[in-house]
């Protein structure tokens, strides 16, 4: 499973990195964390609003930061 946080730096988008390292360490699943900060690359995935994850290419949710829990909902229902 290849995940991307998406976000310029600001403190939402860390949050999102951490929290999302948290739920995947919890789940105790083999997943690749990418925190991708690069305007443009944000862009092409259409996010319009950070922080944002992309699971597998596909954009899960953008502009929020959900809680440990709600990511590890989400990731367990994808897995």
């Amino acid at each position: 499973m290849n995940i991307k946080v998406l976000g310029t730096g600001c403190p939402k988008c860390k949050t999102l990195e951490k929290t999302t390292l948290q739920a995947i360490s919890e789940l105790g699943i083999n997943a690749n964390l990418e925190k991708v900060e690069d305007i443009v690359q944000i862009m092409n995935y259409g996010v319009m609003r950070t922080p944002a994850m992309v699971i597998d290419d596909k954009v899960i949710f953008s502009g929020r930061v959900p809680s440990v829990e709600e990511v590890k909902e989400i990731i367990s229902k994808i897995q």
